[in-house]
């Protein structure tokens, strides 16, 4: 399983994704084919958590699913609904796990945290300067969404340098790989869906429209049957099935 996410921040200095009012926004000039579209299948909502009142980014480390409120990232059961940790770091985007220690977007930095201590125990700059949103790990490297720029940057986790940019023709919210499949999240007025895409051109495989006025900020997969998707202002982090999964959740 490939481990990721995404996800936000609402911070007014910087451009990014948990928003709701993004009516001064320009429409997406660049025109992509979608293979397949439909509507996203929402099978279970979690949260407000405590007095949190936005979810940034999300990332699941196998057991448990950590949603970033800005403060405090947030372990949450799956199956119960219960908080089972909470550590106490800037967490305004993007998160994610590698394994062993998960990633977050602070500002314009991205902290690789201890997650049984809270401790961060390396920095590196982000590729957007403090505009980032979704964060994932895959195949070695970070993969960094950038909302307004329509971008997705794979980097090196060990010094933030860049490898590659993937184009979306949308704003790019959340990202997350699973079983090797690229898709993000997106997010523009009451709009927001889960995309494939193909991860050289760019085009749109796969389209998951999410309901009228349900935002998608960070984005992780499970390694299973279930995207775990963050609902910016909401504060919830909703449940989606992923096509072609078997119906276990």
């Amino acid at each position: 399983m490939t481990t990721a996410t995404p996800h936000t921040a609402t911070k007014t200095n910087h451009d990014t994704a948990c928003g709701s009012d993004l009516s001064g926004t320009p429409p997406s000039s660049k025109h992509l084919p979608i293979a397949s579209r439909q509507s996203a299948e929402v099978v279970r909502e979690y949260g407000p958590f405590g007095g949190a009142s936005t979810i940034h980014g999300v990332t699941h480390d196998g057991q448990r699913v950590w949603a970033a409120t800005g403060e405090h990232l947030v372990g949450f059961d799956p199956a119960s609904g219960t908080t089972t940790r909470t550590l106490d770091v800037v967490c305004d985007a993007g998160t994610a796990f590698d394994g062993t220690h998960l990633y977050q977007i602070a500002e314009a930095r991205i902290d690789k945290i201890d997650p049984a201590t809270g401790k961060v125990v390396a920095t590196i700059p982000a590729p957007g300067g403090g505009n980032d949103s979704g964060l994932s790990w895959a195949e070695g490297s970070l993969w960094v969404g950038q909302y307004r720029d329509r971008k997705i940057h794979q980097i090196d986790p060990a010094t933030g340098a860049i490898r590659r940019t993937i184009e979306s023709n949308r704003f790019v919210t959340g990202v997350t790989w699973v079983d090797g499949e690229l898709w993000h999240g997106t997010w523009e007025g009451e709009e927001s869906s889960l995309r494939h895409i193909d991860p050289t051109s760019g085009a749109v495989l796969q389209q998951l429209d999410m309901p009228a006025g349900v935002g998608v900020s960070g984005l992780e997969s499970d390694g299973a049957g279930l995207f775990y998707c963050g609902g910016g202002p909401s504060g919830k982090v909703r449940a989606v099935r992923r096509p072609g999964a078997r119906k276990a959740a």
